[in-house]
């Protein structure tokens, strides 16, 4: 008797905007998501911590070749801090490593904060999934190891103090890439002379994704079974749920070309395309229906390389 085959998923292709829920990570949720949409391929686009809620892109099929530039997008986060007690992860998950008395004036904590608008350095937290050696940070740190870390620049665009009660502090913070809102958190506390950790954490947007396309396991859950229910495929329910994987890179300039010249760019090779931008990545799209076939770059010679083509 032959070994069955196993099963590998079906080719789908698209972004779906996940309201990840409080208490699992990013990559169980990831997975759920894999599962109910029997997808071959997916993958996330920056990882939120299992305390944290809200948007996180799940690639799926040939969108995970554009994933990289979802992570490099600006984010936005609600945050809620607690002051007086200071944790080993940042957060409400981690061991308390120190309680201080909380006497903070309004005055002080909205000059405090103003040192975090704009560009800085941000050393990252020992328990990020930063890699070292091959292994995330987080992974040294339960093992009580202390990796040196460089600091990297980030930008906060925003910073708005939402509400300040007693030893809680809500604030909304747009800001770059590789921005860990706990690290601002810790340092917030510091700066105070009290302490902070991260209570309650939601990203609320990722680059310019629309949050009312967000969609909860649950609701997921519930339309796979309703069509299980009512013998309907579930791709005919799920899939126009899902965003155009080339709204990874709506932000790049379009290269548009015929389909005669998109022939020679599937085939690995560089062209030129009149009206191209001198340099810099680019969007790829071909035919009268502007149909989008993968991102490009433009070479030494001015030509249009292909960097990552849809199959």
């Amino acid at each position: 008797m032959g070994r069955q085959r196993r099963f590998r998923g079906r080719e789908v292709n698209g972004i779906l905007l996940l309201d990840k829920p409080a208490g699992i990570t990013s990559n169980d949720a990831l997975q759920q998501v894999k599962r109910i949409y029997a997808a071959a391929k997916a993958g996330h686009t920056g990882a939120l911590d299992p305390l944290a809620t809200g948007m996180l892109p799940i690639c799926l099929g040939e969108a995970t070749k554009f994933s990289q530039f979802l992570l490099e997008a600006d984010k936005r986060y609600r945050v809620v801090a607690k002051l007086g007690v200071r944790t080993n992860t940042s957060d409400a998950d981690g061991e308390v490593v120190e309680t201080r008395p909380v006497s903070v004036a309004t005055g002080d904590l909205l000059n405090a904060l103003d040192r975090f608008r704009g560009e800085s350095q941000q050393v990252p937290s020992m328990y990020s999934a930063l890699k070292y050696q091959g292994k995330p940070l987080y992974q040294y740190a339960r093992e009580g190891i202390e990796i040196p870390r460089e600091s990297r620049p980030i930008t906060v665009y925003d910073l708005q103090l939402i509400r300040f009660e007693g030893d809680e502090v809500e604030l909304e913070i747009h800001c770059s890439k590789g921005t860990y809102i706990r690290t601002i958190v810790d340092d917030l506390g510091e700066l105070l002379g009290c302490g902070a950790h991260v209570a309650v954490l939601r990203r609320l947007a990722v680059a310019n994704y629309p949050s009312d396309r967000m969609l909860t396991l649950e609701q997921l859950a519930c339309i796979l079974e309703n069509c299980q229910a009512q013998e309907i495929l579930p791709r005919l329910e799920l899939d126009p749920l899902l965003l155009p994987m080339d709204t990874a890179v709506a932000h790049l300039p379009e290269v548009h070309m015929s389909e005669l010249v998109a022939g020679y760019i599937n085939q690995g090779q560089a062209v030129q395309v009149p009206n191209a931008p001198l340099a810099g990545v680019v969007r790829l799209t071909m035919g009268e229906a502007r149909q989008f076939i993968g991102v490009g770059e433009i070479d030494d010679e001015g030509k249009v390389a292909p960097k990552r083509l849809v199959r």
